[in-house]
């Protein structure tokens, strides 16, 4: 039996959240496959995932602020997230998050590492990242959300499945669509990596 965490975060209210839908139907198809496994909700929104400025710096990697989700991290199997590009980058709930947990001899070390170089000590993860883009893929190269979520996981030592990303939500034919129809463009590749995941 596995212990999976179900991140959620879009920023975009549910109903309009074309990775939100993305991620339900992810998270419904490997239920059906591992009705063993147990998951656990972490819903950024419910979070108090403010910034990190020189006012809270002190209380930012606090046990309360940081630790609760580092460890949280450390008791489970996998990990599944949805992001959503937001003006060519990230959800800032999701930045504070990786904020957070991202702390040295906590999730990842520089001691008996090489040169130049870091060892994530988040190891014990599988993470799948689910995602979505108004422009499609390639327009924005140096705007790659997907790059940078996975860049973050991988130096935190997490084990990666093949990213799913819906692009070109904002142009022509997908912005034509409602966000379950646009959803339903890519369910073949959503359920089939849920299956294997």
């Amino acid at each position: 039996m596995a212990k999976v965490l179900i991140i959620y975060g879009s920023v975009i209210p549910r109903e309009n959240s074309i990775s939100t839908k993305m991620l339900d139907l992810f998270v419904d198809e490997y239920k059906r496959n591992n009705i063993n496994d147990e998951i656990k909700i972490l819903d950024l929104n419910n979070e108090d995932m403010y910034s990190l400025t020189d006012k809270n710096f002190k209380l930012f990697y606090s046990e309360e602020n940081s630790d609760k989700y580092i460890n949280l991290l450390k008791s489970v199997d996998k990990v599944v997230m949805n992001a959503p590009m937001i003006n060519f980058n990230i959800p800032t709930i999701i930045k504070a998050f990786f904020d957070r947990i991202a702390v040295a001899n906590k999730t990842f070390s520089y001691k008996y590492a090489s040169k130049g170089s870091s060892i994530g000590l988040l190891n014990n993860l599988k993470v799948q990242i689910i995602a979505t883009q108004g422009a499609p893929l390639g327009w924005y190269p140096w705007a790659s959300h997907i790059n940078y979520l996975e860049g973050m996981w991988k130096f935190l030592g997490a084990n990666l499945s093949e990213s799913i990303l819906l692009a070109g939500t904002k142009v022509e034919p997908l912005n034509k669509m409602q966000p379950h129809e646009m959803v339903e463009t890519i369910s073949k590749e959503i359920i089939k990596k849920a299956s294997i995941f």
